[in-house]
């Protein structure tokens, strides 16, 4: 009985925010920026009658953003680091870094021409600005009317840098570091910048999911979905580390996973706000509703922990908050701050469930639950958008609260189970074909001794 009293209050609570949401949602006020697309991070300011032109608001907003997102792999590194054994901790920290390094000369070189470059057929951008050839200081309007193209290109590089840090999370303490390097060259890419022109790609046509019509604020299924399902097939070929399910490997350190943490709350204001591509109010409205998200999510799951476990944990707490983020970026600029709560609150749940229950019936070793919280957080965030994307808030959202176009949900279904199957099946050959060449885990003595000393001769034990 209480169970049900239970359940009958939570549906009356989502009722109620659901009503508020309706009545509190306010028009956007004069002078906030419209978007030029339905897509966030290929989204631009309204264009100017004249030609376009640089904006030093704009464009300081997009330079700082940028250096948020950046510290959000740092802060990665450190929430990783946190939750690995002692012996593993600059090996994992070491991952985060490099791809910082790999990824920029990738973007730079081929990545951002082929996410972002001329259309070819939908599916991918042309080689025509290998080496950032063509792509200057002047704006391009395709992208963002009011800020240096290379301002926009620099702010997608910290994206495509994060992207496949979130999948080392998956193979954490067992992955060769050479066969990591290889294995990241290529999952940048085939799978990150092929999807990331689906979904934002506009220069000379526009991507095939964006042609569409799916949402995507800040990388939903850009980012969260292609490396949360990347991560699951990382986990089950990969395989579980050594006595997983028999030995105890709890994080070695709570406190740095909460630095992390704050890192990734911090620079979280840059992935979202900084995807509206200017420095006007839809920046303020996806600055609140990632904040309100985040919070509604971390508290979430520590209630849900303590009624589910008898105790709420300081690690439960900041995963909740993690989740919460993933779950809000795909909505970030089409939501009010009512179903950004929400949001949170679905994120907060699922994912604890994930993690904390699905995880260990299916039994498979998502190190440092990667899958869970981004594979299926994203996934969660990507069909809220299509419930509550709001044309009060952004053009581009539904007419009314829920199915005010049902074509919205259809096309982010659409969107979710593309980017979900491509990325798995991409990254499930690339896995195999590097372990039938190179092999992808360490040996069972390097495994035992850590990769800090296997793999860098390093030890991070005074952590």
């Amino acid at each position: 009985m209480k169970k049900k009293r239970g359940i009958f209050g939570v549906l009356l609570f989502i009722f109620i925010l659901l009503q508020l949401n309706i009545v509190f949602a306010e028009e956007p006020k004069a002078g906030a920026p419209a978007k030029q697309e339905a897509t966030a991070s290929a989204q631009a300011s309204a264009a100017p009658a004249s030609a376009p032109k640089n904006d030093a608001g704009d464009t300081a907003w997009i330079l700082i953003s940028t250096a948020l997102v950046m510290l959000m792999t740092p802060g990665l590194a450190l929430f990783y680091a946190g939750m690995v054994r002692r012996k593993n901790v600059l090996g994992t920290i070491m991952q985060s870094f490099i791809i910082l390094a790999l990824i920029s000369i990738q973007w730079v070189l081929w990545g951002y021409s082929l996410a972002f470059g001329p259309d070819k057929g939908g599916i991918i951008g042309s080689l025509a600005w290998f080496g950032l050839n063509g792509v200057g200081t002047d704006p391009n309007p395709d992208y963002a009317a009011t800020i240096p193209h290379q301002a926009f290109m620099i702010f997608q590089m910290m994206f495509a840098v994060i992207t496949p840090a979130l999948i080392t999370g998956a193979f954490a303490e067992r992955v060769k570091f050479s066969a990591f390097l290889v294995f990241t060259l290529l999952w940048a890419t085939l799978v990150y910048d092929p999807i990331a022109h689906w979904v934002w790609g506009l220069s000379g046509g526009k991507g095939w999911l964006n042609n569409l019509g799916a949402l995507d604020f800040a990388g939903g299924t850009v980012v969260h979905i292609s490396s949360g399902i990347s991560a699951l097939a990382a986990a089950l070929i990969i395989g579980k580390r050594k006595g997983y399910g028999t030995e105890s490997m709890p994080p070695h350190n709570v406190p740095m996973v909460v630095l992390g943490a704050a890192l990734l709350w911090f620079g979280w204001f840059g992935f979202n706000a900084g995807s509206a591509l200017s420095s006007g109010g839809l920046a303020a409205s996806a600055f609140v509703v990632t904040n309100t998200a985040c919070a509604a999510a971390a508290f979430t799951w520590a209630v849900v922990e303590w009624v589910h476990r008898g105790k709420p944990t300081v690690l439960g707490a900041v995963s909740g908050a993690v989740a919460g983020l993933v779950a809000i970026t795909p909505a970030a600029g089409f939501v009010s701050p009512m179903s950004s709560i929400l949001i949170g609150i679905m994120g907060g749940v699922v994912c604890y469930f994930s993690v904390s229950v699905i995880k260990g019936k299916l039994g498979y070793d998502d190190s440092l639950d990667a899958f869970g919280i981004h594979g299926v957080g994203g996934t969660l965030g990507a069909l809220a958008t299509g419930l509550f994307a709001s044309k009060l808030v952004n053009p581009a959202g539904n007419d009314g609260l829920f199915f005010g176009n049902p074509s919205l949900l259809v096309n982010q279904v659409i969107a979710v189970v593309a980017t979900a199957v491509y990325a798995f099946v991409v990254t499930a050959i690339l896995l195999k074909a590097l372990d039938a060449t190179m092999g992808l885990r360490v040996s069972k003595e390097d495994e035992v001794t850590g990769l800090d000393l296997s793999q860098h001769g390093e030890s991070g034990y005074n952590f």
